[in-house]
């Protein structure tokens, strides 16, 4: 399944990178949404981004975190648990782009692209499960996990209210929200062990 994820974005992002048509019909445009109804647009843009880094970036994290939290899935879920999986990337893939909908929607020059809201939604997952594994910014640095995302989650928020990014902050936030918040309702009993975890990393 993780692989079929990454080559749907690979084959995608390098096909809208040669064709402007393509990246048009397939980019998030909330004006475009909302006056045509084009709510694929939702899903579309999550597999298609700016260039080559971006896409790499996003499909590195897939990769690295996708099989793991999807064999935690299969531990936690059992035989519902690959269908659980593609409603939490998915899902985080819609949800993150609700906001910039709302606001944007009558603005035809905002655009945005890429599986940041599926790949946060997927990341903070795993965090939910294994909040102590270490996570490493830029390879280097090693933070357990419910730090690293904690200070993902803060910087997200305020970047987010700064004008004039191109990035969608906001879809990092709400997608890392969604996927951590929707995996906690399928299962309440995670959150036992999430705290458990925390409180013995604080002891």
């Amino acid at each position: 399944m993780i692989l079929a994820l990454i080559l749907a974005n690979v084959i995608f992002s390098i096909a809208a990178f040669s064709s402007k048509e393509l990246m048009s019909r397939a980019i998030f445009n909330p004006y475009i949404v909302h006056e045509n109804k084009e709510w694929w647009r939702f899903i579309t843009s999550g597999f298609i981004h700016a260039d080559f880094l971006h896409l790499f970036v996003n499909m590195f994290v897939l990769y690295s975190f996708g099989d793991t939290t999807l064999t935690l899935y299969e531990e936690t879920f059992g035989e519902r648990a690959a269908y659980y999986f593609l409603v939490m990337y998915f899902g985080g893939m819609i949800v993150a782009n609700i906001p910039a909908y709302k606001k944007n929607k009558e603005n035809p020059d905002y655009n945005a692209l890429g599986a940041s809201g599926a790949i946060s939604a997927l990341l903070f997952a795993f965090i939910l499960f294994q909040p102590l594994t270490p996570l490493y910014l830029y390879g280097v640095v090693g933070l357990p996990g419910i730090v690293l995302g904690a200070l993902y989650l803060i910087y997200s928020f305020f970047a987010a209210k700064r004008a004039g990014e191109y990035i969608n902050h906001e879809a990092h936030f709400w997608g890392a929200v969604f996927g951590f918040l929707f995996t906690l309702a399928m299962k309440p009993d995670l959150f036992t062990n999430f705290i458990n975890s925390i409180t013995s990393f604080m002891r």
